[in-house]
């Protein structure tokens, strides 16, 4: 029984006494701690891959911060890699595939994912991270949506427009649906192994919706939504579609408890899309935390405000890794002593 259940209560949309709060990238370069940590350790996927720093490192932001929420510290680009598509990140440029999927074919050396064989060192780490918890507070899992997962696997690389993969849908329809079902199949697999393994809900990253078409989301991205939905039945889920504006009303039936909004999806238009279906996660804007002390207090309670009960705050993406500090304190504070 966990002492802390606020965020597991507005997922299930039972009354609650105030919004739970926890920050998109928690764990991460904001926490001195951690930038200390990673100095000391030889590339981003070394941390990523060893059990013992990924619990530290989803701890650093518990401590520090006061968070009703544990993230696990991960990279949603680890099961790509568990498909046979290995990654490198490189410092200070990200995520680089050293092979990428150019044609139909070249899906063919992909295989699902075997979280038990190749990501152990996930269900691992959660296992450290549900000791040291001790049910104080849930552990959120996560895994990119397939769309955004694809969209690495053909570019190879970050980018601003996918434009390479974008076409991939285009010229290879029939081999595009192929790859998105193999990501899916192996999206479920991973999220069941992090349930298994402890974690209280899951979100689905699907970082680079908003640069589809609603054509082109709705044919190959929300199927493929709709079957990890339905799929996990265990825990909570929450979707997370950025910049996808357009899909607010039919990600409203999905089978998920929980719609992520990013800061340009305004909240009266979102609650009334969604009409009172699903909880809202969200949705201050990132560089809100940039400004003074009394400006955070006011634009976060102006927010909390506007969504009323029902509401996961958050940001509307994840916290930028130069933002001061006592800030983020300052958004985490005002959101637990805020009341409805």
């Amino acid at each position: 029984m966990l002492k802390n259940d606020l965020l597991l209560r507005v997922a299930r949309k039972e009354n609650v006494e105030r919004p739970p709060v926890w920050l998109m990238r928690q764990a991460g370069r904001i926490l001195p701690e951690y930038r200390a940590l990673r100095e000391k350790v030889n590339g981003f996927k070394n941390l990523v891959e060893n059990p013992d720093l990924v619990c530290e490192v989803t701890l650093q932001p518990v401590r520090a911060l006061g968070v009703d929420a544990a993230i696990l510290f991960s990279d949603i680009l680890v099961r790509p890699e568990a498909m046979g598509l290995p990654y490198q990140m490189v410092e200070s440029k990200g995520p680089w595939f050293e092979q990428t999927i150019d044609t139909p074919a070249d899906i063919n050396r992909l295989h699902l994912a075997n979280p038990g064989a190749d990501l152990s060192f996930v269900t691992d780490g959660i296992s450290l991270i549900k000791k040291e918890l001790n049910n104080e507070i849930p552990l959120i899992g996560f895994a990119g949506a397939p769309w955004t997962i694809f969209s690495y696997m053909i570019e190879g690389k970050g980018s601003k427009t996918f434009s390479k993969a974008r076409t991939f849908l285009y010229q290879h329809p029939e081999a595009s649906h192929k790859l998105l079902q193999l990501i899916t199949d192996s999206t479920i697999v991973y999220l069941k192994a992090q349930i298994a393994a402890g974690v209280n809900l899951v979100q689905l990253f699907d970082s680079w919706a908003g640069i589809l078409s609603p054509k082109q989301y709705e044919q190959f991205s929300m199927p493929y939504i709709k079957q990890i939905c339905d799929a996990i039945t265990e825990v909570p889920k929450t979707v997370f579609p950025k910049g996808a504006f357009f899909a607010r009303a039919a990600l409203a039936d999905l089978n998920c408890d929980v719609i992520g909004l990013d800061w340009n999806m305004g909240i009266e238009e979102s609650k009334r899309l969604v009409g009172g279906k699903k909880a809202l996660q969200g949705n201050l804007d990132p560089c809100v935390l940039f400004a003074d002390s009394k400006t955070v207090v006011e634009e976060t309670t102006a927010m909390l405000n506007a969504f009323g009960p029902g509401l996961i705050a958050n940001l509307g993406h994840g916290v930028y890794p130069d933002t001061p500090l006592d800030n983020v304190k300052l958004f985490v504070n005002t959101v637990k002593n805020y009341r409805y």
